[in-house]
């Protein structure tokens, strides 16, 4: 999945020239957590919320400039690179969300929620569904023959994913319109755990 599928593209950004006080209040009556810094349509940085109350603690601090305390070097990410690597990116950055910029230019923000979206549109969280988790082994074929398993029980695929560990594939399937239990004696009769 591409980052601009889940980015936000409407951005509420400031300016450098604006202070702590003045972003704060934006923050607030957006309901954000971020603000993308812009100049004259030109991407100059990225400031937090917890970034700003850092600042409120200095005498002064609602007044300093943004320009003064934003992130000018800030991690970033493309449009078109995956979702997965924005992840990778705010989990090992330890941040909450991404400008996107393309050719330089900001076109979009993407944060932890937008991430956590997709991860529970994929898991089938909100709709009616089941969840099975299937030791395919080693067999090349193994994925095809539970795909055919679960249609001819009537079941629809909405997502797969696989596991990690070392040894056999782990597959699970979030499954709509399916009978779990059915399903799981079909796959073990079938040689799959």
């Amino acid at each position: 999945m591409k980052v601009a599928r889940r980015m936000v593209r409407e951005v509420i950004t400031i300016a450098p020239s604006a202070t702590v006080n003045d972003a704060l209040h934006l923050l607030h009556a957006s309901n954000i957590r971020h603000l993308p810094v812009v100049d004259r349509e030109t991407f100059v940085g990225f400031v937090s919320e917890s970034d700003l109350r850092q600042v409120l603690l200095l005498p002064g601090g609602n007044a300093i400039l943004i320009k003064d305390v934003m992130n000018t070097d800030p991690v970033t990410i493309g449009p078109e690179e995956n979702l997965e690597e924005a992840a990778r990116r705010i989990y090992q950055h330890k941040t909450d969300g991404l400008p996107v910029l393309e050719d330089g230019k900001l076109v979009g923000i993407v944060t932890v929620v937008d991430i956590l979206a997709a991860f529970i549109e994929i898991m089938g969280v909100l709709q009616a569904s089941s969840r099975i988790d299937i030791l395919l082994g080693d067999d090349a074929e193994a994925f095809e023959s539970v795909s055919r398993i679960i249609k001819k029980k009537g079941g629809d695929i909405l997502s797969v994913g696989m596991g990690d560990a070392p040894g056999p594939n782990i597959i699970f399937s979030v499954l709509k319109n399916a009978m779990s239990t059915r399903l799981r004696n079909r796959c073990v009769r079938a040689g799959m755990r």
